[in-house]
Parts: C-alpha cells; structure tokens; sequence
C-alpha cells in the first residue's frame, strides 16, 4: 500500500522561494537586480541630460563664432587693433587665455564695466575649464587633494574675447563711444576738457601741435565762454 511522503517541499527546506510568517503574512525577497536597475536608469538619464546640455554650450559656442567672423569683418582696424592690446595688456602668463579678473579688467579698458554675475555668464558659457597643474608636491598634499578636488578655474580664449568684444562694440551706443572719448580727455573727472588736458592728451599721442593751435580749438568749441569743452560741447563735435 503506499504511503504520502511527510517531506517537506525542496522550496522551503532550503530557504528558496517565500515562506509564510507568523500570522499568515507573506515574507517577499527582492532581488538585488531591481536596486541596480533603477540606479543605471537614474545614471542614464543625467548622462543625457549631460549630454544635451554639452551640445547646447556647443551649439552656442558654434553660432557665436559664426557671428563674430562677420561682427569682426565689420570693424575697423583701430577696432580690432584695441581688442588685441586689451587682450594682451591683462593676458599676464601669456598662454593665450585670460580667467574672471583678467577678462573683468580687459573689459573694463575697452569700455565694458560689467557686473560680477554677467562675467561668470560669460566664462560658463564660453569658457574651458584651465589645465590641472602639474606642480610637485608633497605626500601630505595629494593625500589632500585626493581628498578635495576644487572645480577648475575657467578661461576665456583669444578667439571667443575678440569675438564678444565685436559684437559688443557693434552694439554699442555711438553716444556712449563719444563719452567715454571725453573721460579719457577729462582728466580727473572735472566734467571738462581744459587746455591742459589738450597738452596732455596731444603729447601721449606723438602730435606736434602748438600752442596756440590748442588754444584755437578751445576758443572754437567752447560754447559758455569758461575756456573749456564740457561735456556736451564735445559730444556736439563729435556728432558734427
């Protein structure tokens, strides 16, 4: 006759498949394979957004220099002259490259006196991350900085500065151009240019004026009869 086997199944006996706990309550094992899935989904979606992003900076980057091959073929070459003066002047290591205080003050020289903000704006959009240093050091100091690695400074390059710097003073107000001539006359911001600041100005420059052919473009232009040209006087001369 036979007999029903008491064996239990191979499932329970060795801890595979579920088994019921106390109270009638199902104990489900989740597989190490759904943690992982859901972190390689999480990693592929911020690569691609990494990765839309790189190709919107590139994109950008593209069109502006598109546009500054023709905002450069536009300028004079006094214009593009001043561009590179200023560019070199503030490019202190000479690599060809200038990082946030140079670019602020190379900015400044051409007539550009931006805000903190506006030059960070700049450099992300525009600038390369500098190389790492190759300096020796220490095994104290790698251990630090193995430790804490700061995100590295951005630069702005030869090419994207003249660029943006056409594009600015293509843009720029001609008035504005006309005040900022008066400020380099003006010295000390007396809100006038006097005779002085004439023998100055002519003396930096290399002409051979004499005096009394100063004297006469004062006496030309000086409309309030103080023997100076202020402000407006020389903005009237300017626009002719």
């Amino acid at each position: 006759m036979a007999t029903s086997s008491t064996n239990p199944p191979l499932g329970p006996r060795y801890g595979l498949g579920r088994t019921n706990a106390p109270g009638g309550a199902s104990n489900s094992y989740n597989t190490p394979a759904a943690g992982f899935s859901s972190t390689a989904k999480t990693q592929q979606r911020l690569e691609a957004e990494r990765l839309e992003r790189d190709r919107k900076a590139r994109e950008e980057r593209e069109r502006m220099e598109a546009l500054g091959q023709n905002s450069l073929a536009e300028l004079s070459e006094e214009q593009r002259e001043e561009i590179s003066e200023a560019f070199n002047l503030f490019d202190l290591d000479k690599n060809g490259h200038i990082d946030y205080h140079e670019l602020k003050v190379a900015m400044k020289a051409l007539g550009f006196d931006l805000p903190k903000q506006e030059i960070l704006s700049i450099l992300q959009t525009h600038g390369v991350p500098s190389p790492p240093s190759n300096r020796p050091s220490g095994k104290a100091k790698q251990v630090a900085q193995q430790a804490y690695q700061p995100p590295p400074r951005l630069l702005l390059s030869f090419q994207s500065f003249q660029t943006l710097m056409a594009q600015r003073i293509l843009t720029r107000d001609p008035q504005e151009e006309i005040i900022r001539a008066f400020e380099l006359f003006d010295e000390g911001g007396k809100g006038k240019i006097t005779l002085q600041d004439l023998r100055r100005v002519a003396r930096e420059l290399g002409e051979g004026l004499q005096e009394e052919e100063l004297v006469a473009m004062i006496e030309e232009f000086d409309m309030d009869a103080d023997n100076a040209i202020n402000r407006d006087e020389f903005i009237a001369i300017c626009l002719g």
